[in-house]
């Protein structure tokens, strides 16, 4: 089977799975993935909002369809869910072995109603089943030939129950609201169809030898390094959300197994969506994996979106890298084009702040300032009349003025005549730019620099475009279609980050190459 094949056969089973269900597509998607990759699912809500549903639905995903189901109470027993002891065999043997068949060790698809009712022993038998796929059945072990654990409740775990091993065990998690949207609410309650039948057409159905293939052929999906950086990247950014209590309902602790058994999900994902990597759309599937109460999903849907957003392909493609790299070659060259010294100047001194003061000599007038910005605003070649004050800062005169011929002077008109008079200066301090040509020995290390970076940005940018996200490829399978804006938006600025390190490259050449040459 082709991967093309794959994804449309997978395509036609999300779509009769999920026919006539209301808002239930997603839990149903995510309970099929997780069946396939070989792991479980947990689904949390109230009563009545379609968990059983979802569970038997997917049954009719399998082939053989053997489905075991369960309402957990405080009372349930070991022999309620793995069978009853054969007493045949206790008392002619001497061996405690129950019967299982019909019972949960040989069902394909397995729904836990009220998981957390169970008790310890049934719990212990479940943790073996969840972990290694066996059941102990008295000296035996019985390899589970199950394809879907599902479970569900109206609550978490209770606290202090050492129930967290067994929750743990549940890779995905998903809470089931209410049907929120209008229209979907009165289509389901006046739908008439029976949601609980078979429709799934034969050749869809997932027989044992295609999943144990498949199963083989999903451990040599590959995982890029953007996924990867992603997923490290994430971690650190989960880790410290825990160090300044910013994590909704205290520290999340993600442990090592969890995330090993994300990357499986996230294979599995791009395996059906027909591709041969993982992707950074499949990593939009982390929340489902990484959350331990409801009120830590908006958080975590955050830290997953903002993390393929804003580090995705940029840092796979080391962008901030090259920056730098960039930076510290421009720096080296523009300290060896120009060189800076201090020198002192003589200046028109501001006297408070905003005035130049006006050496009058014989004091034709009381007025003694000028405002710094009137001065700087007169044109040499023609009058302005300007405001001139005394040394209290108040108004004096209005009169014609220019700058005078000699240096930090100023030409003005009183009455009929017109005289110059010089403005007080200061010596200040200040840098001078001395531009020089490189030694041509020095230009080309410099060209071997810049070549050997703008190979390595052009390698990059056709990874980039060898990695685009596909306007004509299919929706995801698994993931909403609004979410790959993320992944698209993350690659817009990536490609566009390197055209501008390509951009600042030829500029960075012409710069000294232009220095080299030749006065005209």
């Amino acid at each position: 089977m082709t991967p093309t094949d794959r994804r449309a056969r997978t395509g036609r089973l999300l779509d009769q799975l999920c026919r006539g269900l209301h808002e239930r597509e997603e839990p149903v998607k995510l309970a099929l993935l997780t069946s396939i990759a070989g792991e479980s699912i947990f689904l949390l809500g109230p009563p009545g909002v379609g968990k059983s549903l979802v569970a038997r639905r997917l049954k009719f995903a399998f082939a053989s369809g053997r489905a075991f189901e369960y309402l957990m109470s405080r009372f349930s027993t070991p022999d309620e869910l793995f069978g009853p002891v054969s007493i045949q065999k206790l008392k002619d043997e001497d061996r405690y072995e129950r019967k299982v068949e019909g019972y949960l060790p040989t069902a394909d698809v397995i729904f836990l109603d009220e998981i957390w009712k169970a008790g310890p022993a049934i719990q212990n038998a479940l943790l073996t089943v969840l972990n290694e796929r066996i059941y102990r059945n008295g000296d035996q072990e019985i390899a589970v030939a199950v394809r879907a654990i599902l479970t569900a409740s109206n609550e978490l775990p209770p606290p202090g129950e050492s129930l967290s091993p067994l929750w743990d065990r549940f890779l995905v998690r998903y809470a089931v609201a209410p049907i929120r949207g209008g229209r979907a609410f009165l289509r389901m309650i006046v739908d008439t169809a029976d949601v609980y039948a078979d429709t799934i057409a034969p050749e869809d159905k997932h027989a044992a030898a295609t999943l144990d293939r498949w199963s083989v052929e999903i451990d040599s999906v590959a995982v890029p390094a953007e996924v990867l950086n992603t997923l490290q990247v994430l971690r650190q950014r989960i880790a410290k959300a825990n160090e300044t209590g910013a994590m909704p309902d205290g520290p999340l602790q993600v442990y090592d197994r969890r995330w090993k058994k994300l990357v499986r999900l996230l294979r599995t994902a791009a395996f059906l969506d027909g591709r041969e990597a993982v992707g950074l759309m499949d990593c939009l599937l982390a929340p489902h994996v990484l959350w331990a109460t409801p009120a830590q999903r908006p958080a975590i849907e955050e830290l997953v979106a903002s993390t393929v957003r804003d580090h995705g392909y940029s840092m796979t493609a080391g962008l901030s890298a090259l920056r730098r790299e960039l930076d510290a070659l421009e720096a080296e060259i523009e300290g060896e084009l120009a060189v800076r010294r201090t020198v002192t100047v003589e200046r028109p001194a501001v006297v408070d702040g905003e005035y130049h003061r006006l050496d009058l000599g014989g004091r034709p007038f009381e007025a003694t300032r000028i405002k710094v910005a009137d001065h700087r605003a007169l044109e040499p070649d023609s009058d302005v009349v300007t405001s001139l004050y005394d040394d209290e800062g108040q108004l004096k005169l209005r009169l014609k003025t220019r700058p005078g011929p000699a240096p930090h002077s100023l030409r003005i008109q009183y009455r009929s005549e017109v005289r110059d008079f010089p403005l007080e200066t200061q010596l200040v301090e200040q840098e001078e730019v001395i531009h020089r040509p490189p030694h041509p020995l020095l230009a080309q290390h410099w060209d071997r620099r810049l070549d050997a970076l703008a190979a390595a940005a052009d390698e990059q940018r056709r990874l980039l475009a060898d990695h685009a996200p596909d306007a004509q490829h299919p929706p995801h399978l698994f993931v909403p279609a609004h979410l790959g804006e993320l992944v698209s938006a993350n690659h817009r600025r990536t490609v566009a980050g390197m055209e501008q390190v390509a951009m600042r490259l030829e500029k960075l050449r012409y710069r000294y190459h232009r220095a080299l040459a030749p006065a005209p």
